[in-house]
């Protein structure tokens, strides 16, 4: 198993693409796995049972153990779609004969709606950041560039000065899968970037586009404890995360009248299923004017 796993993330490395994050929780998950595996195989051992077979029961069985240790289940979704990956790669390798993971119904899961910004509460988070100072020029660049691009916080991280083309107001973002495609920015963004280049360009003309106070790359984490910064400055009573903002800017639009399509391929969902989910924001939203208007609501 341990030499089926090596092969199966080397797959998804060289062949899928698979980001880092997602490489860490698959290989974690396959791995908690195959120790339930071993912990099994050795209280059968002790109790003279038949040796392990790997099944669709066993899975569930697995998955019995993630709820008893208190896993929640989009965490048992995740897991079980792993496991899926895993034994479909063993299946195309001719190691296994059918996938067993894929006999188990995934865990149904709560409907829950993105967290959104109003326009004028994204108004104030982005006017936040002082930009009289460095920090406060970056801060107000990655704010203002989340919201008009929509881009998720893993991809501003990876951007590196020369995917910013100023001039078209364009910039170069990978996604999930490594996949590029192309975002136009406005002119507040564009401002904004301007003036956080021009300090950024005596640091260095190339590399990361967004630094911490280190002078390294940012992360993700950084980029939140910023969004939370700035939350509280512009005395936001919300619990929102950085990619509240990507949900705002896709609200926004739609609102608007932009159409699905468009909002698809601005987000980079590989499917509009996914793109789907902001038109119950936007019928949420009808219902409470119609309840809040109509006479007889």
């Amino acid at each position: 198993m341990e030499k089926y796993h090596k092969d199966w993330l080397k797959h998804l490395i060289y062949e899928k693409n698979a980001s880092p994050h997602t490489l860490r929780c698959y290989g974690r998950d396959v791995e908690e796995f195959i120790r339930f595996l071993r912990s099994e195989e050795l209280s059968r051992r002790e109790e003279g049972l038949l040796p392990l077979k790997v099944d669709h029961l066993l899975i569930r069985a697995f998955m019995d153990s993630l709820y008893r240790k208190g896993n929640q289940k989009v965490t048992v979704a995740r897991k079980l779609s792993s496991l899926r990956s895993f034994f479909n790669f063993l299946c195309r390798q001719g190691v296994w004969e059918e996938n067993p993971a894929s006999l188990v119904a995934t865990p149904r899961l709560p409907k829950k709606l993105p967290s959104f910004l109003t326009e004028e509460q994204t108004f104030r988070l982005l006017d936040a950041p002082f930009p009289d100072t460095v920090l406060g020029r970056r801060d107000k660049a990655i704010l203002e560039l989340i919201y008009a691009t929509g881009m998720r916080v893993s991809e501003l991280g990876s951007l590196d000065v020369q995917d910013v083309d100023l001039r078209t107001r364009t910039l170069r973002v990978k996604g999930k899968g490594r996949k590029e495609r192309l975002l136009p920015f406005g002119s507040k963004a564009a401002r904004a970037l301007e003036d956080y280049l021009a300090v950024r360009a005596t640091i260095a003309r190339e590399g990361p586009l967004f630094l911490s106070t280190r002078g390294l790359r940012i992360y993700p984490r950084g980029v939140r404890r910023i969004v939370d910064k700035y939350i509280t400055q512009a005395s936001l009573q919300l619990h929102i995360s950085p990619h509240s903002l990507r949900h705002s800017f896709a609200t926004h639009l739609l609102n608007a009248g932009a159409d699905l399509r468009s909002i698809q391929e601005l987000l980079g969902h590989s499917s509009l299923s996914t793109t789907q989910k902001y038109t119950h924001l936007t019928t949420e939203r009808l219902k409470e004017v119609y309840r809040k208007s109509h006479p007889r609501a």
